[in-house]
């Protein structure tokens, strides 16, 4: 008969290895996708080519002259097989999405093997945000058209996941007496979700800066990045992605401020105590805010507005990492001591 400890160790293996096999998929997700992003610039000039065919065939068949590769009686016609490219990053896509869920069976199997909610230290807290990010890259980003930016949204959280694994990394355990409250997956929860809907929401916004940059880019450039950037959806599209975002996380991370500050007023009798903690959440919420109010003012809604956005992400990915990891204060729980 297994007993309860032995269960639990076997859920956190199997919780390790769901984690393995998400980073696994994840970068071959990418590598695919980067393979289908650097080979849209052949596909591209094939499509304008066969558009130029057909111009001239219509051409030919308004002057009376048989149209140039018009059916001949007997000839099959064979259909135009899928370029390798498209193959290649819709298989990634399905390895995104595989991943993602083996990202939160890993997630869930750490509950099961400590018996409560799996954000309770740092490397918990960092996976969680990164499925928030896929879960929310997945709804936003589910058109064709957008695939591209999966390169992109997936190198961040590629990142995230190996400093998770190689440097924060903790056995599973129960969690220290502070957190042993119902506040733990509200506050978290919350807070992880706008987190991750930022990292979405930030990378729309840089790539909006560079396709500004570089508005030429395409197969005109020698730089292969460039002709990289070329190939993403246009700029509006990316700022309306980037606004959208953030437009769905402020408010989420806003409430997961006010139930920090609610949870704080039951475990150390105020509701605000200017931890470093409290006090970079709240510059970066406020730093939203002013995206938010810069894209609705004239002359700010373009570049400055998307600067603006850009520096939100790095407050939030500054707020995640050193002020948990660097700064000490009444938020130390980041499990590496």
């Amino acid at each position: 008969m297994i007993s309860d400890m032995e269960i639990n160790e076997n859920l956190s293996r199997y919780s390790d290895l769901a984690f393995s096999t998400s980073l696994v998929l994840l970068v071959v997700a990418l590598l695919m996708l980067t393979a289908e992003l650097a080979g849209s610039r052949g596909r591209r000039a094939q499509a304008r080519d066969n558009e130029r065919e057909l111009l001239e065939v219509g051409s030919s068949v308004g002057s009376g002259s048989p149209p140039i590769g018009s059916a001949v009686p007997g000839r099959v016609v064979t259909p135009e097989k899928r370029p390798l490219g498209e193959s290649l990053g819709r298989s990634g896509m399905l390895l995104v999405g595989v991943g993602t869920l083996s990202l939160l069976a890993s997630v869930v199997l750490r509950g099961l093997a400590t018996n409560r909610f799996p954000w309770g230290n740092m490397y918990e807290f960092v996976n969680v945000t990164v499925l928030f990010a896929l879960l929310a890259g997945l709804v936003m980003l589910r058109r064709p058209a957008l695939r591209p930016m999966w390169v992109f949204v997936l190198i961040p959280a590629l990142v995230l996941m190996t400093v998770s694994v190689v440097w924060l990394y903790s056995a599973a355990a129960p969690v220290v007496p502070a957190l042993q409250s119902y506040w733990l997956p509200i506050h978290v929860s919350v807070v992880s979700l706008g987190s991750g809907v930022f990292l979405v929401a930030g990378v729309a916004s840089l790539l909006f800066l560079l396709r500004l940059r570089f508005p030429g880019s395409g197969s005109d450039s020698s730089h292969w990045f460039v002709r990289m950037l070329g190939n993403l959806p246009d700029a509006r599209t990316l700022d309306s992605i980037a606004y959208k975002a953030t437009i769905f996380g402020f408010p989420i991370f806003g409430f997961g401020v006010v139930f920090g500050a609610i949870w704080a007023e039951a475990a150390w009798g105020r509701f605000w105590g200017w931890d470093p903690k409290e006090t970079v959440s709240f510059i970066a919420w406020v730093v939203y805010a002013a995206y938010l109010h810069a894209r609705a003012t004239s002359g700010w809604r373009d570049t400055r507005a998307a600067w603006i956005n850009v520096v939100g992400f790095l407050v939030t990915v500054f707020n995640l990492f050193f002020i948990n990891m660097v700064v000490s204060g009444l938020h130390s729980y980041a499990g590496l001591n």
